[in-house]
This record gives structure tokens, sequence and C-alpha cells, in this order.
């Protein structure tokens, strides 16, 4: 079923809830360090449009990331469990209730493979953190002051709010995402990432 695929190939997983920026005062301190193994959960929406016709899917996510290895599991908005996503150096692997798995040599493979076209899943283990590789090449660190950067692959990404964008290291809270340059068979795409606090 292509829906819930979708979704789950997406971050492996988010809705984008009515987050909205916080009045306090901007800190300009930058995220925490990058960490190897995160637990995150949160909720996603994607918004596209493929042939001219505009879609959007929406569920919730856990993310658990170690050094090796990142599994996802994807959650309707009805608390079932529609997919997990296991991803390594090597290989990810999708599987769904009463199917046979799908493999391929990535994640962007993955969702190419099995969509037509490929979701930005594999920046996904820095942007949740707040790390990106900007237009230019070089490494962008995220912070209530710094918050937008269009990423050399050709996305913008947009730090909307934060756990506590007066902590001395911020966390993110919300993340736009919207496709700049795709040239492929969608015609336009946008992410929105809610991470929930208890992740943190």
């Amino acid at each position: 079923m292509i829906r819930p695929l979708l979704i789950s190939l997406a971050v492996s997983a988010a809705l984008a809830g009515c987050a909205t920026t916080s009045s306090a005062p901007r800190s300009s301190a930058a995220v925490a360090p990058y960490r190897d193994s995160v637990e995150l959960a949160g909720r996603i929406a994607i918004n596209y449009s493929r042939d001219g016709k505009k879609e959007s899917l929406n569920g919730k996510f856990t993310w658990q990331q170690g050094r090796a290895s990142t599994d996802v599991t994807l959650i309707s908005p009805t608390g079932q469990t529609v997919a997990v996503i296991n991803v390594t150096p090597s290989s990810a692997t999708l599987k769904e209730s009463g199917k046979q798995p799908l493999t391929a040599p990535d994640l962007d493979t993955l969702t190419q493979k099995t969509l037509g076209w490929t979701l930005p899943v594999s920046g996904l283990r820095d942007w949740l953190q707040g790390y990106a590789v900007a237009s230019d090449g070089k490494r962008f660190v995220a912070s209530p002051a710094n918050d937008n950067v269009i990423t050399r692959d050709g996305w913008k990404l947009e730090y909307m709010s934060w756990q506590d964008d007066t902590a001395a290291v911020p966390q993110p809270k919300r993340i736009d995402v919207t496709r700049i340059a795709l040239g492929q068979a969608v015609d336009d795409m946008a992410i929105r990432i809610v991470i929930d606090p208890a992740a943190q």
C-alpha cells in the first residue's frame, strides 16, 4: 500500500502539529553536539504533488539511531504499527505486516525503488539533531538565531521551534523541510516534523 509506505519511508516518521515558534528571547546557542546514539519520537506530515495531483500523509514515529544502524517504526494516526525500517551501512529493509520484507543497498535507493522517487531519509540522521551539509559544502549547525539552511542536495530546512529556545543547548522541536530542486516526477514536496519533548 503506497500511502503507509510513503509515510514510513519519509522519516521514517512524524506529523506536524500546531507547534509555533516561542515568543521567548532568541538564544544564539547552537544545538548539542552530534550524537551517534539517539532515541526520538514524534509526528510527521508530508504534502506533495505527483502528476499534477496534491497528496498529503501523516503519522507518528519512533526513531532509534545507533552508531551502525537506525531503526524506525511508523505508527498510523490510530496507533497501529504500519511499518518497521532498519538501516545499516550496507542495506535498508522495510517490513510491513503480512508482506515480504523489501531490501535495498540504502534507504534512498529503497524509496526510489518502491516509490519511483527519493525522499531525504539519509539526511534525517543529521537534520533531527540540528545538523546538515549546506549547499556550499560547509557543516551547518542550527540554533534559534541560525535556524535555516539549503542543503547540498537541494532541501531547505527551517527549524521553526525548539523544545526550549532559551536553553544553553536547545533541541529542535519542529522542522519544516521543503524540496528546492527535485527534478523528478514529484512536482513539489514539503515535510513537517515535530519531535516530542519526552523523546529528548
